[in-house]
């Protein structure tokens, strides 16, 4: 039987998982506090689809490499000095979870949602006029030491036995892999089954479809309140009146902890800033994604066009442009890629994103146990784009109450409440 379904949030997750909804027949609205000619998270970022990271955000390491690079403000991960209650509250969970122990539980976990979402991916590129140029070429973490190398050598060899492929490239192998650009580099690991392709078109194809499909769109509509009777959400209220479905599922990204908040759940998350900078005509273009390992920035050849990003920044609900930010990403590009100069993005408009981060740095999935029909998936952080499909599906099948695919315990969205 078709159900009303209302989804708060138009990301690639909100819109995945109205497009899986909607195709088995359920009335869906999507709800997006922004206008449809939005520039958020979903849009603007690497457009990378990854089975190679299968190792959590936090994990043993992490805490001590932060703490190093947050007095650099160029440096991949940046803090904004502050007096935050939520902020202090969130790095103390990060680092109780920065173990052995969670990544080994996560691991197989982002490993198999990865892999599920990658073959969505495919799913939807078949559609016919769906091509949102989708390459499967595969991606080279590039290392421009020996020291990180090895590194990478032992997350290779990891990949290994979670059956994810991974292969160990010399500076000579991987030139040969990617003869399009020169590179700076000691090595690289190569990882095939990574894919990449152009975040816009994807959501633009997602949107086509779920128009075709008879889904509703509100545009400039934001959560204000909910209405609740007993265990059971009624209505959301908004900017715009209030909207009534049988089933809510939660999908605003960085805003949902706050959305969240105001029905008394607890959805820890913090905002971590991203930017990217866009080369409409490249002096070399590479044919495959790359990760620039020292400098943690991404490489994504879009078409003719070639995107970088990269940086993490806890700075709140902030969406002002760090210049400084900007200019740690800009400065790593000649490092790797010594053609490159920083006067190629002087007349580029750096964008930036807000991704939202669970302490655990693995995505909130399920049904709120305090509430009979509300549900989430948000929190991917870094991994929104590649998780998309295989979250949209999942959620789907929770919402018809079928059995899921993959076995998601770990993601329920009450286990910091």
């Amino acid at each position: 039987m078709a159900r009303d379904i209302l989804i708060v949030g138009g990301g690639v997750i909100g819109l995945c998982t109205a497009y899986y909804c909607a195709r088995r027949g359920d009335r869906v609205t999507v709800l997006e506090r922004n206008s449809e000619q939005r520039d958020g998270c979903s849009f603007g970022n690497a457009g990378m689809v990854v089975p190679s990271h299968f190792i959590p955000l936090a994990a043993p390491g992490m805490v001590a490499l932060g703490l190093k690079w947050m007095w650099n403000p160029e440096s991949p991960f940046y803090i904004q000095p502050r007096l935050d209650w939520k902020l202090l509250s969130w790095g103390w969970k990060f680092w109780r979870c920065s173990t052995l122990e969670h990544v080994a539980r996560s691991a197989p976990l982002l490993r198999d949602l990865s892999v599920a979402s990658r073959a969505g991916f495919e799913e939807l590129a078949a559609l016919p006029g769906n091509d949102f140029g989708l390459v499967k070429q595969g991606l080279l973490v590039l290392c421009r030491s020996q020291h990180a190398l090895d590194e990478e050598s032992m997350t290779a060899q990891r990949a290994l036995t979670l059956n994810v492929p991974a292969q160990i490239l010399n500076a000579h192998q991987t030139a040969s892999m990617d003869p399009g650009v020169r590179m700076d580099v000691a090595g690289s690991v190569y990882f095939p089954l990574d894919c990449h392709l152009s975040p816009h078109r994807f959501l633009a194809g997602l949107q086509r479809q779920l128009e075709a499909l008879g889904t509703r769109f509100l545009w400039n509509t934001r959560v204000m309140d909910w209405r609740v009777s007993k265990r059971r959400i009624e209505a959301v209220v908004t900017n715009q009146g209030d909207v009534s479905a049988d089933e809510y599922v939660l999908c605003g990204g960085a805003w949902s902890s706050e959305s969240a908040a105001t029905l008394g759940l607890s959805l820890p998350m913090q905002a971590g800033k991203g930017y990217s900078l866009t080369l409409a005509r490249p002096r070399q273009l590479p044919r495959i994604c790359a990760i620039f390992s020292e400098a943690r920035v991404a490489v994504t050849p879009m078409g003719s066009s070639l995107r970088f990003g990269g940086t993490m920044e806890l700075s709140g609900m902030n969406e002002d442009i760090n210049p400084v930010r900007v200019q740690g990403i800009l400065k790593s590009v000649p490092k790797y890629y010594p053609d490159f100069a920083p006067e190629d993005f002087e007349d580029v408009q750096p964008w930036r994103g807000l991704r939202p981060c669970s302490p655990d740095g693995m995505p909130y999935f399920g049904r709120f146990k305090n509430y009979e029909n509300l549900s989430t998936a948000t929190g991917h952080a870094m991994m929104g784009l590649s998780l998309g499909p295989v979250t949209g599906r999942l959620m789907a099948q929770l919402l018809a109450g079928e059995p899921l695919d993959i076995n998601v315990n770990l993601l329920s969205p009450d286990r910091f409440g």
